[in-house]
């Protein structure tokens, strides 16, 4: 079978980046990440993503999952890069591909609400190496940090498209899940300092943690 879904790399403080000299100061961004538990109760962090409704393209499903699994609303820049891999479901072998996008930061709080995530937090771009759990998505910080610059410049030069107007969550699809585990700290507080508490174990519909792909693929 074929899983085709989407999500990305969501930055905020571009045009603080671009004014801190003549090139800009990528240590200055900051990624919204999510976190799962794991079987083994290991947090694992990843970037926002999942499943392309019918008729949506790859940018709207990005921009609709990062909003339902993190809090916050963004504008795609650019395509960052597309993974691929095999896993096994309930006997089914899958093969699931993922686009993944740069996606600017423009309104919304971080809050961890969606049923199927444990933890949302903020984290320094320089920290991404250490902090995401899955290989491919560390080399796809590789091909962010070629783009980065360019586009923390286009947005202090004003040459960014400007912000879509908010999104809302459909409350349906969050409906049936447990409570959730937390409200995240604010958009403003630093991404280390977060204390990271484990959640009930469960996903949406009452699903162990670990049976979705995205949290126990290689």
């Amino acid at each position: 079978m074929l899983e085709t879904s989407a999500g990305g790399l969501v930055v905020r403080g571009l045009e603080q980046a671009a004014a801190a000299g003549s090139e800009p100061d990528l240590s200055r961004l900051e990624v919204a990440l999510i976190g799962r538990l794991d079987r083994r109760n290991r947090m694992l962090w990843s970037m926002p993503k999942g499943h392309i409704e019918p008729g949506e393209t790859v940018e709207e499903t990005a921009r609709r999952e990062v909003l339902e699994e993190t809090g916050v609303d963004g504008t795609v820049l650019a395509p960052l890069g597309t993974i691929d891999y095999w896993f096994v479901a309930e006997g089914r072998r899958i093969h699931k591909t993922v686009h993944h996008h740069l996606i600017r930061y423009d309104h919304g709080e971080l809050c961890d609400e969606d049923p199927e995530i444990t933890e949302v937090a903020w984290v320094a771009f320089d920290h991404l190496p250490r902090r995401l759990a899955y290989p491919d998505e560390r080399r796809l910080v590789e091909s962010a940090r070629s783009l980065l610059p360019d586009l923390a410049r286009a947005e202090l030069a004003g040459e960014s498209p400007v912000p879509q107007n908010s999104q809302v969550v459909d409350p349906s699809r969050r409906a049936g899940g447990p409570e959730p585990v937390r409200r995240s700290a604010s958009a403003g507080t630093p991404a280390e300092a977060g204390e990271i508490r484990p959640g009930s174990g469960r996903g949406r519909g009452g699903r162990p943690r670990g049976d979705d792909p995205e949290e126990s693929r290689p």
